[in-house]
């Protein structure tokens, strides 16, 4: 489990914010409620050396950075998707091959790797797992570009789950 999974168990909001346009929020929350610097902060995490009174420092920052966006009316989900339909728009515009040309090479890097792994025909390093987790992470954001993103399903399953059938 990442340490951005563990910040969001326990801050779903500041967790937002962080792959969002108003990371600075997020981060200027999480670094003022801990008293120390975004690495730092990952360390900790990802470590598992977090105190109970960080953990209460953390869920303090949550309820900190909702009200900061209450008070300048903000909405972090809709920041994300109105980002990514900006990218979306100005890919329309441009006409651009070059974003898919970088998304098929990400593809091909990304499984070609993981075959390779599977297949014992590349030797391991700490550099090529470095390589396959940003090619991993890409490829996610691509797929997520391209198709939209997990949270609208999530929602829309939700919506479906609660509503009632026609008879």
């Amino acid at each position: 489990m990442s340490w951005l999974d563990t910040i969001e168990k326990l801050a779903p909001t500041v967790a937002t914010c962080l792959g969002s346009p108003v990371a600075g929020m997020a981060v200027s929350a999480l670094e003022s409620a801990l008293g120390m610097n975004s690495d730092d902060i990952q360390k900790t995490v990802e470590t598992n050396k977090l105190t109970g009174d960080q953990v209460a420092a953390i869920q303090q920052a949550e309820i900190a950075l909702k009200a900061k966006a209450q008070e300048l009316g903000l909405n972090f989900e809709q920041l994300a998707v109105d980002d990514r339909k900006s990218a979306r728009d100005m890919q329309t515009a441009t006409k651009s091959s070059i974003p898919a040309i970088l998304a098929i090479g990400v593809t091909i890097g990304f499984f070609g790797i993981l075959v390779g792994l599977m297949t014992d025909n590349v030797t391991k390093s700490d550099a090529l797992l470095l390589m396959l987790g940003s090619l991993g992470t890409a490829w996610t954001a691509i797929v997520s570009f391209y198709f939209g993103s997990s949270s609208h399903s999530e929602k829309q399953s939700e919506m479906l789950h609660n509503s009632t059938p026609l008879k």
